[in-house]
């Protein structure tokens, strides 16, 4: 292991909290496996350094203005990043080439996530070889590679009323299931996509996913890439694999970890645990409805309302109706923000009310804990009808923000003979990932990957 520590990976993750937190949990697994470790990133949403301090952190300029982050665009922010990043980066790993030389070490890689496509050709000009990291399942990814396709044969932009229509090839997923469904932006989604695809990482592809749980994506994916890239290296999920090497938070926001101490009060599985992560949000009218559906299921409840989203939570709270008071006293718990591992890994957590981000999918079902699915973008509507039609341990509702509608699928998810059959399945799953992650596939994935990093390294 000392000897691997002579060769260093630089880690390059873009700056939204859903890829930082499993690009550092790669980083984590590496590092226990004896590489020194690099984080190369842009100065928006900078990781802190103090929660890794075996990690060296180099940031760049991102070129991002104020109006690119208010703006929640994250196309246009991916779009900025890597029209304007290559020679940042070219410069930082040309002084880390020069560093590594004085120090007797070696760059052995460049591990870039796949929205920060520019780094491939940066690493080239170098002579660096490169893996693409993908953050989200196989089967979003394969989702990608249909978008030119579709679009050339006029399914795209939806028109009429075919949303629920099977999307050809990519059974059972629908059109309003894919990350471009009713997007104002589809021109500049589908420049980024191509960009993004049109590279071809020299070690090879990893993906934060596990062979068993989609199989039949992952095949078409390694058909799809054969010959130009031969390694498919399915190394998920992160956090679980990454369990044993002492990972610390990865969060951008302070956790409250007092909500622990109210779990521990609570009888078990009895806690829905209600959380949009880390950019969707309810507006004040829908925050009050759903406070309302919440009241009248009689269930417990978690709920984070991250900073921003309203204004002033307390002065929210005294215009609720006096019995939703009263519920959140006795039965509930709000906070800004949480451990989100040690909250879904808790006894007393019976369900989770998810935007279905691709790591909170599979963090909560690497703890058996069933879903509630409430997708809003991107990778979330696929993740969703996964979980809903093909697992079958995601409960997909009407996503109407009325308290009536929000009260029944709470009950239908905690309570009815439908939601403990999905926390059964819930359960299997979380057995199978285990196994997968301690000495299963993606165990054997992880040390093919390795073994192939070092043996261009020689």
């Amino acid at each position: 292991m000392e000897n691997q520590r002579s060769h260093r990976l630089v880690l390059i993750p873009p700056p939204f909290q859903g890829h930082i937190t499993p690009m550092l949990h790669l980083a984590t697994i590496l590092h226990s496996r004896g590489f020194s470790i690099t984080l190369a990133h842009p100065h928006f949403n900078s990781p802190d350094p103090s929660n890794h301090p075996n990690f060296t952190f180099l940031p760049f300029f991102d070129g991002l203005a104020g109006t690119h982050i208010s703006s929640n665009n994250l196309t246009k922010i991916v779009l900025t990043l890597n029209a304007t990043c290559a020679s940042p980066l070219k410069e930082l790993l040309v002084g880390e080439l020069m560093k590594a030389k004085v120090k007797s070490e070696k760059i052995a890689c460049i591990i870039y996530d796949s929205s920060m496509y520019f780094a491939d050709s940066v690493a080239r000009e170098l002579k660096l070889p490169t893996i693409l990291f993908q953050t989200t399942s196989a089967s979003n990814l394969l989702t990608y590679h249909a978008f030119a396709r579709l679009h050339s044969k006029g399914y795209l932009p939806l028109r009429g009323s075919g949303s629920l229509d099977l999307v050809p090839g990519l059974d059972p997923l629908r059109f309003k299931d894919l990350s471009v469904f009713n997007l104002a932006n589809l021109d500049g989604l589908l420049q980024t996509n191509a960009k993004m695809l049109a590279v071809t990482p020299s070690l090879g592809i990893i993906c934060n996913t596990v062979d068993f749980l989609e199989q039949p994506f992952l095949d078409q994916l390694r058909q799809l890439y054969q010959p130009s890239i031969v390694n498919f290296f399915t190394i998920g999920p992160l956090h679980l694999v990454a369990e044993d090497s002492c990972s610390r938070s990865s969060s951008l926001v302070e956790e409250d970890y007092s909500c622990i101490s109210w779990l521990n009060n609570q009888p078990k599985k009895s806690v829905l645990y209600v959380s949009l992560g880390s950019i969707a949000s309810w507006e004040e009218k829908e925050l009050s409805e759903v406070a309302c559906g919440l009241a009248s299921s009689m269930q417990r409840f978690l709920w984070v309302i991250r900073h921003g989203t309203i204004s002033d939570v307390s002065e929210w709270q005294k215009s609720l109706p006096e019995e939703v008071k009263v519920a959140i006293a006795e039965r509930g718990c709000i906070v800004k923000w949480v451990p989100q591992g040690d909250v879904l890994a808790h006894k007393a957590i019976g369900g989770f009310w998810s935007h279905c981000g691709w790591n909170s999918t599979l963090e909560s079902l690497c703890e058996g804990v069933p879903i509630m699915c409430q997708p809003n973008f991107g990778d979330q509507r696929v993740n969703a009808r996964l979980l809903s039609h093909v697992w079958r341990v995601g409960l997909e509702w009407s996503n109407i923000i009325e308290r009536g509608e929000i009260e029944g699928a709470i009950r239908r998810l905690m309570v009815s003979t439908e939601g403990k059959e999905m926390s059964q399945r819930a359960l299997k799953l979380k057995q199978e990932f285990r196994v997968a992650a301690i000495g299963g596939s993606s165990y054997k994935a992880l040390n093919k990957m390795i073994n192939h990093v070092l043996s261009v390294n020689l």
